[in-house]
């Protein structure tokens, strides 16, 4: 299964190089990027959009890990509170408590 899951993520791999170096031969166009208040100078136009996508997808990736840290955190935080309400109700069924009418 694991060779399979390789296998498939070296074919998606290939693709998207694929699929980037075909949209880059087909956008040769010179554009200059204006950001508020500097100017990059003029690069082709795939250039410019598959930064773009890479710069999504590592701002993506961060936000991801984030989110992970936090929720691991959690987790640590909810099992301690487990294991110490499993130790008191460990103690109170341990104790003989007599319940009186």
């Amino acid at each position: 299964m694991s060779i399979l899951r390789s296998l498939l993520m070296l074919v998606v791999v290939v693709a998207m190089a694929a699929a980037g170096a075909l949209f880059a031969l087909q956008n040769e166009a010179t554009v200059p990027l204006d950001v508020l208040v500097y100017s990059f100078a003029p690069r082709s136009v795939a250039l410019w959009v598959l930064a773009a996508f890479a710069l999504g997808g590592i701002a993506g990736l961060l936000m991801a890990s984030l989110l992970v840290l936090r929720l691991r955190a959690r987790l640590r935080l909810l099992r301690r509170q487990l294991h110490k309400t499993q130790g008191e109700v460990e103690s109170l069924r341990s104790k003989d408590i007599v319940v009186s009418d």
